[in-house]
């Protein structure tokens, strides 16, 4: 059996990992799994691991700051878009679908509906929810769909599948990573808005430093403007930079301070760390995720971190027991979506 996945973005980013996260588990039921990726994509995360892709319009849907104007403009694309994804399946001739968030599900679903080949669409967006009407879907946390109480025996709802791989960091092999200023004695810290660090986020790191907590504060992610190095390049702040050892430095953490969204929420559960979402670090995007995984994470925003981060620390063990139960789920997720789209294909 063949899935061929449709990803949005450029390959380097949460759309693809989710897509190549959900292929790693799917190959466990002997699926050859392709992959499709819009014309002139980087591909970093294909390339790191040997895979080669096909190239197709597959644009982006707008996401969660999707307005009126973007969503029309990417509709005429879209179309367009639809009619060459119909010309790449039936060359490839996959037996299912695989949409991978925004106009990967989008494109991918619709196409395949006109081709008459099963489909699963992955929502994490309110423009990739409307695939429901047409394709099986898998909403994820982040999806308008996930909260919605309305039953629609199409859609499932599911965690955000992750690598298991996540948890098998080594704590040792962090320490001699760290700064000689990094103090073992101490809690932990951990912030971080992605591989790329955002302006809020590192305001937050010389909020807490300024806060006099008792605690290394360390800080990772390539600036999306060097201008916000001068927060951090300071007394006080642990930043590391973009690394590639999340894994290790998350066995160093005592918590976490993320956005709320993304891959890494969830490697963060996984992981047992209990989470402060900080809101409104990109472009003013809010998920509530604050009420999917309650008990496990608190929301602050900039003005309280100093207070929440401090009350945060005092409960961390009620916390920590919380974020063990989701993380048992989140690594779970993969299975749960690959079995979904084991099933859709054997519709064909």
């Amino acid at each position: 059996m063949k899935a061929l996945f449709m990803v949005t973005g450029r390959g380097i980013g949460g759309d693809a990992a989710v897509a190549l996260n959900i292929a790693n588990t799917l190959s466990k039921y002997n699926f050859q799994c392709e992959f499709a990726l819009n014309h002139g994509s980087i591909g970093s995360l294909f390339q790191k691991n040997g895979i080669n892709w096909h190239e197709t319009s597959i644009p982006q849907a707008g996401g969660h700051a999707a307005t009126k104007t973007k969503l029309a403009k990417g509709g005429f694309k879209t179309i367009k878009a639809i009619y060459e994804a119909v010309k790449l399946f039936r060359r490839v001739k996959p037996d299912v679908v695989v949409g991978s968030v925004g106009g990967g599900a989008i494109v991918g679903c619709t196409a395949a509906k006109m081709a008459r080949i099963p489909s699963v669409g992955i929502s994490a967006t309110p423009s990739d929810s409307r695939v429901a009407k047409i394709s099986t879907t898998v909403a994820l946390p982040e999806s308008p769909l996930f909260k919605s109480k309305t039953y629609n025996k199409k859609v499932y709802k599911s965690y955000m599948p992750i690598n298991p791989d996540i948890i098998g960091g080594n704590r040792e092999k962090a320490l001699k990573m760290m700064p000689e200023e990094f103090i073992p004695d101490l809690p932990t810290i951990l912030l971080s808005s992605g591989s790329t660090l955002f302006e809020k986020m590192a305001l937050a790191a010389s909020k807490l430093r300024d806060s006099g907590i008792k605690a290394n504060i360390v800080i990772i992610g390539h600036p999306l403007d060097e201008k916000y190095r001068k927060f951090l390049e300071t007394p006080g702040i642990l930043y590391l930079g973009y690394i590639d050892w999340v894994s290790d430095l998350f066995k160093l953490a005592d918590f976490v301070i993320i956005t709320d969204d993304g891959v890494m929420l969830h490697e963060a559960l996984a992981c047992n760390l209990p989470i402060i979402t900080l809101l409104r670090v990109k472009y003013g995007r809010y998920h509530d995720m604050g009420r999917v995984f309650k008990g496990a994470m608190v929301e602050s925003d900039l003005d309280d971190l100093d207070k929440i981060a401090n009350e945060f620390l005092k409960n961390i063990d009620e916390k920590r027991d919380k974020a063990f139960y989701y993380g048992k789920e989140v690594l779970k997720a993969a299975d749960k979506i690959a079995k979904i789209i084991v099933e859709e294909a054997g519709k064909n």
